[in-house]
């Protein structure tokens, strides 16, 4: 693939320039400017503005030009053949995000250009930095299963998404005050963009967006700037599922801040038992919980006096085998977010 030189030879032919006054201008040896003419160098970015100013060639259509050259290049040397390249394209799911609208490909045709448009999606320098990229930010349990390049790229459409929102400057010790508006909130039917408007107004980002098939992800925290991001799926459709993973990662947000400057929080052994411990007692506090299991036959009263969804209990007590999920208690209840 060639990159600008043979262009820029075109433009002082045209121009009848001679490659030994054009070398002058730009205070270069001829045979500099004649490796730049042949293609045997990349041109810095200096030298493509001393281009640009001396010409009337835009210096993006310089970069543009050159940048698919050392791409071309790179893919090559790293990757040995066109369908290598191919191959590493699906192993980001790259068509799958294009039919998502998760990627802009410029020219679907060219693999130099969709791994431009790859990495530029990903803001990452290149392919072989990806992983190590991962591993040292995302904080994840090594035995799990997960598919990490499925997250990643999740994650990053997450990113985008947060752009489109305005929230408040971030104070950790008004965590409580969004607490108790959850309350409130998680008894009406599921409203996205209220939820969302919500956690804003207390200077958390929040998203909910699914991930690519097959991910098997709930939600991640982490902090961007000064406030904490939360992001979440509608992995699992239950709303008692969805509350369960949205109180989860409210509980990082409350002991882990300062660590998620650093991390992105996926799942960590260490700090997932407490965030599940935090996640209940805000569904149900134990203490009416025990009352709930003593006075079964008031449950509802209890819910109802206490601002508990019912499909909330339920839920739990067909988590915890007290019911079955096939009992007409749990399936009476049961609350879809869509619904």
């Amino acid at each position: 693939m060639n990159g600008f030189g043979p262009m820029l030879k075109d433009y002082l032919e045209y121009n009848k320039i001679s490659q030994s006054d054009f070398a002058d201008r730009l205070e270069i040896s001829l045979k500099h400017m004649n490796e730049i003419l042949n293609d045997n160098t990349n041109i810095s970015e200096e030298l493509m503005l001393s281009i640009s100013l001396i010409t009337d060639i835009d210096v993006n259509l310089i970069f543009y030009v050159e940048n698919k050259k050392r791409m071309y290049n790179y893919l090559i040397k790293r990757y040995g053949t066109e369908k290598n390249i191919e191959d590493l394209l699906n192993s980001y799911y790259i068509k799958e995000m294009y039919k998502l609208n998760w990627i802009k490909l410029k020219d679907k045709e060219s693999f130099v250009q969709n791994a431009l448009d790859l990495l530029e999606y990903l803001k990452i320098s290149n392919f072989d930095n990806i992983n190590n990229y991962i591993d040292k930010r995302i904080l994840y349990k090594k035995s799990d299963n997960a598919n990490l390049t499925k997250i990643f790229l999740w994650i990053k459409r997450c990113d985008e998404l947060i752009k489109k929102q305005n929230v408040t400057e971030y104070k950790k010790d008004k965590l409580n005050e969004l607490l108790k508006e959850l309350i409130e909130e998680r008894n009406n039917k599921f409203n996205k963009e209220k939820l969302i408007k919500l956690f804003n107004e207390h200077g958390i980002y929040l998203v909910i967006e699914d991930a690519l098939k097959g991910t098997k992800i709930r939600g991640c925290t982490m902090v961007k700037g000064n406030n904490p991001a939360i992001y979440l799926t509608t992995y699992l459709k239950e709303k008692s599922s969805f509350y369960f993973t949205l109180y989860h990662e409210l509980s990082h947000v409350k002991s882990d801040y300062n660590s998620l400057k650093s991390k992105i929080i996926i799942n960590d052994g260490d700090l997932e038992t407490k965030s599940d411990n935090f996640a209940l007692e805000q569904m149900i506090s134990e203490k009416i919980y025990k009352e709930i299991l003593m006075n079964r036959n008031h449950e509802k009263e209890i819910c109802k006096n206490n601002k508990i969804p019912l499909s909330f209990l339920y839920t739990r007590l067909a988590y915890e085998g007290i019911i079955k999920y096939n009992s007409k208690e749990y399936l009476a209840n049961r609350e879809l977010l869509n619904e």
